[in-house]
C-alpha cells in the first residue's frame, strides 16, 4: 500500500533529496526507483503510456456492476459520487459535467480509471477491466458503438465531444495538452 510516508518520500527522491530523506526524522523509509516506476503510469492523448489489453462495453457493464455502481449509480448517471452518463450543455462553471460534455481525451478517461478507481481502492483493476469500463461509459455517452472493442489502439481514435474545448499546448518549453 502506498502511504502518505511513500508519497512523500517518491516526491522527496525524484527531488534527489534521498540522502536528506534518509537522515529526516518520522518520514518513513525512502522508497526505490523500481516502487516509483510502479506508479510511473500515465497515457497521453495519442495512445503513448497505453498498457496492453482490451475491453468491450458488454464486459465493462458487468465490471460497473460490480465495482463502480455503488458510486456513480446503476446505469452511471451519479450516485453518491459524479455522473459519468448523460450529456447536458455547460453553460456555467458549475454546470454538471461529464464523461461526453467535459473529458476531451478518451485516453484521459481510461487514465484517471486507471490511477484513481475504484475508490477506495485505485490500482486494483486490471488493464482489461479499464478498457472494458472505458467502452461502456463510451458506449452509454453514444461516443462508440455497442460493440465497439476498445484497446491501445483503438482508443486514441476515438474523438470525445468536449475535444474542441481542448487544444495542445504549441510552446516549445511546454508539450504537454492542458
Amino acid at each position: 500500500m502506498f502511504t502518505r510516508k511513500a508519497s512523500l518520500a517518491a516526491a522527496l527522491l525524484a527531488l534527489g533529496a534521498g540522502a536528506a530523506l534518509a537522515q529526516s526524522p518520522n518520514l518513513g523509509q525512502p522508497i526505490t526507483e523500481a516502487e516509483i516506476g510502479e506508479w510511473g503510469i500515465h497515457a497521453m492523448p495519442d495512445g503513448t503510456g497505453l498498457p496492453p489489453g482490451s475491453g468491450t462495453p458488454a464486459q465493462g457493464k458487468v465490471v460497473y456492476a460490480q465495482k463502480c455502481a455503488v458510486c456513480h449509480g446503476p446505469d452511471g448517471k451519479g450516485g453518491p459520487n459524479s455522473a459519468l452518463v448523460d450529456n447536458p450543455p455547460i453553460t456555467a462553471i458549475d454546470s454538471r459535467k461529464t464523461i461526453a460534455n467535459f473529458w476531451g481525451y478518451a485516453t484521459t478517461v481510461f487514465d484517471f480509471t486507471r490511477r484513481a478507481m475504484p475508490w477506495p481502492t485505485p490500482r486494483t483493476l486490471t488493464n482489461d477491466e479499464v478498457y472494458a469500463l472505458t467502452a461502456w461509459i463510451l458506449w452509454k455517452n453514444d461516443i462508440v458503438g455497442r460493440d465497439a472493442p476498445i484497446d491501445a489502439a483503438t482508443l486514441p481514435q476515438v474523438m470525445m465531444p468536449a475535444r474542441n474545448r481542448f487544444q495542445r499546448d504549441d510552446r516549445e518549453t511546454s508539450p504537454r495538452v492542458r
